[in-house]
């Protein structure tokens, strides 16, 4: 866990956060998570839960639901596909994309984030995943700051995309 993090929540006297995977029956958060990617990617709800509900309990997909104290404040995966895929058919040589990681606006710069990372990090390792990717035009530093080095950096939409690897 990150040590800054981790010290706010004791001195806090908070709870810490905790991790479950997802299943593809959890069909209340399934419907929060395609809630969230709707509002913040404007990703079909449609597309998330058929998506999550593809998700097997023992495949090379999953996707992670943090709570604290009970209260679901951020998700995010492991993917085989990211929408970079259809843009650039280049990269479907990379495997294992850490994706769609999502903080609740309440929550956000307090290292939530960086913590659902380190799960997902972690528990893909545990799972044999050797190397990790993903693709961000908005959280760079954060990504950097845990350790991703960048591959490459191309314009895609008009946005300024960086693709980044992670050895575990």
């Amino acid at each position: 866990m990150n040590l800054v993090v981790l010290k706010s929540i004791q001195a806090n006297k908070l709870k810490q956060p905790q991790f479950q995977i997802v299943n593809p029956k959890d069909d209340k958060i399934i419907e929060l998570i395609s809630d969230w990617y709707l509002s913040e990617w404007n990703i079909p709800k449609d597309k998330t839960i058929k998506r999550l509900k593809s998700f097997s309990e023992n495949g090379s997909q999953f996707q992670v639901l943090m709570t604290l104290d009970t209260i679901p404040i951020s998700t995010g995966g492991l993917y085989n596909h990211v929408s970079l895929l259809d843009k650039q058919p280049r990269f479907k040589v990379y495997q294992n994309w850490l994706a769609l990681v999502y903080t609740t606006p309440g929550k956000r710069h307090q290292g939530f984030g960086a913590l659902i990372c380190d799960y997902i990090q972690s528990y893909s390792k545990q799972r044999g995943v050797k190397e990790m990717f993903l693709f961000t035009d908005t959280a760079e530093r954060l990504y950097t700051r845990l350790g991703w080095n960048v591959l490459e950096r191309l314009s895609l939409d008009e946005r300024n995309i960086v693709v980044m690897k992670k050895q575990l």
